[in-house]
């Protein structure tokens, strides 16, 4: 197993984005419900979240519900939605102790509203912690995303506050779900498939990309110190040569 002596801190990815896929699988295999395994995703996303604080990561986006999962059984969709309350509830206190910030992106008006006034109030009374931002995608899509950030930009052409030639992909960036965030430096999929599904399809356009096949209830503390050391042993080019970066 990795150990904190084996990183070098200032290699470390500050925002890695996560794709948890692979919950209802793992409970199918052992004969169990889907919402089982969904159930202990969520003790891996406790885990991972108290490790990423420990270690310095600046920011941990997991994909916890996309756009498309709407289209899901209903007692599924439900059982998902409940399990999500229930952590938000239950990990509260655990963020103000740790000084986790939550936020979130996402068609948010789609959320029950229950569980919307849960994560709203989650939000608000960790929004001055600066350790770790714990960013969830909930119902996000990324097109959609994108979508609403070209309409919005086209309707500011339109009133005359922007002009079409002014237009770069800082603007773009600036009317995305995650204009407040820098963006990813690691995107980490589990679970054994190999596509992006959707998720910041703008944002991890230079990110390191790793599959894993471990299932995400089984992803746990040594998996991701595993996938932060075979990051740490890439070399980040983002078009340049390797000679270049090294001569600086």
């Amino acid at each position: 197993m990795p150990t904190d002596a084996e990183f070098e801190r200032a290699c470390l990815p500050k925002h890695v984005a996560i794709v948890m896929d692979g919950n209802g699988r793992w409970a199918e295999k052992r004969n169990k419900p889907r919402l089982h395994g969904h159930r202990e995703g969520a003790s891996s996303v406790r885990e991972i979240v108290e490790v990423a604080a420990e270690i310095g990561i600046e920011t941990l986006t997991l994909y916890a519900f996309s756009s498309e999962n709407w289209r899901r059984p209903e007692h599924e969709v439900k059982g998902l939605m409940t399990i999500l309350k229930s952590y938000l509830e239950s990990e509260l206190t655990r963020m103000l102790k740790n000084n986790i910030r939550l936020s979130c992106i996402g068609d948010l008006e789609k959320i029950p509203q229950g569980v919307r006034q849960t994560l709203l109030k989650t939000i608000e009374k960790t929004k001055n912690n600066d350790r770790l931002i714990l960013n969830l995608a909930l119902s996000y899509g990324s097109r959609d995303e994108i979508t609403a950030a070209v309409q919005d930009i086209a309707h500011k052409c339109l009133e005359g506050e922007l002009q079409y030639q002014e237009i770069t992909p800082l603007t773009i960036a600036d009317h995305l779900y995650t204009a407040h965030l820098q963006d990813p430096d690691l995107f980490i999929r589990t679970g054994g498939e190999k596509r992006l599904s959707n998720f910041l399809l703008w944002q991890a356009s230079y990110a390191e990309i790793i599959f894993t096949d471990t299932m995400w209830p089984d992803y746990r503390r040594e998996a991701f110190l595993e996938s932060l050391q075979e990051f740490q042993r890439r070399e980040r080019r983002f078009g340049k040569t390797g000679a270049q970066l090294r001569t600086g």
